[in-house]
């Protein structure tokens, strides 16, 4: 049995974290769901600004939009909501076969939005209806402005990937956030069957303490984080909130592993993956490291359900000097200002192909 076969096995999803015109037209990735039990997929500026960028798959498309008289934002979603089309038809029965669990892409709002509760909203909303795919996930960040945005699109029923989550409590404010909208939607006798995902972002806490702790405690602060925001995760699904809410034909938000290829090039390139093996979780993973855990991995001890050492592992960093609360706030600020350039880079990249291919 291959490692992605077993990691299925224990009940984790594996979903990649690439899409490309090219990766769809040429079987890439009907290969990796027939060959590595990937049953998902994630998106973000940054991959499609490689796509876009990176060869010719687009250009046609760009030209007729450009023609069009489409700006450089509005021919994005255009090629990217073609794109996800085609990837949810492929998962297509792997969204029956589990009944609507799994089966997924993911479309981001755009990052300028951020801070915007209300355009945020709206922009979900005209993203889910035009690609019209019901296993289509717009992924909105769990900001204070992006939790209100996000329990206003589940009570409206659109399915949600909470992005730009660092820690357990990031996490429990966008469960709280999704089971508001859930909750709405009982009160008004709407179905309650809205799925969502919590992402939260792993391999930057460990690259944002390399060098200022200890060697003994290299790379181990994201899986203490995880080993932390794994036991509140199940610590909320056995709760009376979520059972109520069960009962009621709902069904709990899954936690999703995100940011998982290893940044250290000392470290095993399969870090992230292994030590993040869990039941009822999602595990979205770059193309390298889905061919490395595919090539090498291993499935070991999944995550305790008690998160383990992870409290004496975290009170060992905070003797180093970390204050993970405070770091917790700067990642998540700082990976929306990160969005925020990815997203203007592709922008710019789009522009500056539409102007080279048109004159």
């Amino acid at each position: 049995m291959k490692p992605t076969e077993k990691l299925h096995e224990i009940g984790q999803s594996l979903w990649l974290d690439n899409i490309t015109r090219t990766m769809l037209a040429d079987g890439t990735l009907r290969g990796y769901i027939e060959e590595l039990s990937v049953t998902g997929l994630t998106s973000n500026p940054t991959i499609f600004d490689k796509a876009i960028s990176g060869g010719d798959a687009y250009d046609q498309h760009i030209i007729e939009l450009s023609q069009n008289g489409h700006e450089p934002e509005e021919v994005f979603f255009e090629l990217a909501i073609v794109d996800l089309r085609d990837a949810t038809d492929l998962f297509r029965g792997v969204h029956e076969r589990t009944a609507g669990l799994d089966g997924f892409c993911s479309l981001e709002v755009s990052p300028k939005l951020a801070d915007d509760t209300g355009a945020t909203i709206e922009q979900a909303a005209q993203l889910h209806s035009k690609a019209d795919r019901d296993n289509l996930y717009v992924k909105i960040p769990g900001t204070p402005s992006g939790l209100p945005a996000i329990e206003e699109s589940i009570f409206a029923g659109i399915p949600i990937n909470v992005t730009l989550l660092f820690s357990r409590e990031d996490h429990l404010a966008a469960a709280d956030a999704y089971m508001k909208g859930i909750e709405r939607r009982i009160e008004a006798g709407l179905d309650p069957d809205v799925p969502s995902v919590a992402s939260i972002f792993m391999s930057r806490w460990d690259v944002a303490v390399a060098g200022d702790v200890p060697d003994e405690l290299h790379n181990r602060l994201g899986l203490a984080i995880g080993f932390r925001a794994y036991r509140a995760y199940r610590e909320m699904l056995d709760s009376q909130r979520v059972q109520r809410l069960m009962n009621e034909g709902a069904r709990p938000q899954r936690l999703l592993w995100a940011s998982t290829g290893t940044k250290d090039p000392d470290a095993s390139d399969t870090l992230y993956i292994e030590g993040f093996a869990s039941p009822f979780t999602v595990n979205t993973m770059p193309e390298p490291t889905l061919h490395a855990f595919a090539d090498h991995g291993e499935v070991g001890d999944l995550i305790p359900p008690d998160g383990g050492d992870c409290e004496e592992v975290l009170a060992e960093f905070a003797k180093a000097g970390i204050d993970v609360d405070a770091l917790a706030e700067r990642l998540q600020r700082e990976g929306k200002e990160a969005f925020v350039k990815s997203w203007n880079d592709m922008l710019e990249s789009i522009e500056s192909k539409r102007g080279a291919l048109t004159g």
